[in-house]
């Protein structure tokens, strides 16, 4: 089976689909949606939610021709926030701490329509460390920034990817 590889504009033509960054959409593969995210979490961080939905649909749209449709698309994201924790992740001798570990979990449900095999309920955790001197009020928002992107990355490669 010979593969026809044209590099045209940073997108790669092959039999059965295309691939940006990495990603390996079916040929079929029109439309992509996203559901909100609600914060499932026992400990909520309040813009969490929103800011999880709405990166998730942009990293699609900004890296795949898929044009985001409200609901149904042909690959289909829809999910949880199911935790939220911050722990301490170093301590020095004398038992202070030193780190705390900001722990964000997501549950997601992706279907994929044209390739239904390829569909997935998984869970998806990243963290991100930060001083112990530092109250996680002050740093929440950049912090989960930080860890949304890395979420986002993670559930983009797994459902996009051919591996």
């Amino acid at each position: 089976m010979a593969l026809c590889v044209l590099s045209l504009g940073g997108c790669i033509f092959f039999k059965g689909g295309y691939s940006l960054s990495g990603a390996s959409i079916p040929a079929g593969a029109k439309t992509f949606s996203v559901a909100y995210f609600p914060n499932n979490a026992p400990m909520v961080s309040p813009t969490l939610s929103t800011t999880l939905t709405e990166a998730l649909k942009d990293k699609f749209s900004r890296q795949t021709k898929l044009q985001m449709v409200d609901e149904g698309g042909d690959f289909a994201f829809e999910g949880e926030i199911t935790g939220y924790t911050s722990t301490t992740a170093s301590v020095s001798s004398d038992n202070y701490a030193l780190l705390n570990r900001l722990t964000i979990t997501v549950r997601v449900r992706f279907t994929n329509a044209i390739e239904p095999d390829n569909s997935f309920n998984q869970v998806f955790t990243a963290y991100t460390d930060y001083e112990s001197t530092q109250l996680l009020t002050d740093i929440q928002s950049q912090l989960d920034e930080e860890i949304v992107s890395q979420l986002v990355t993670d559930i983009f490669q797994a459902s996009a990817s051919n591996w």
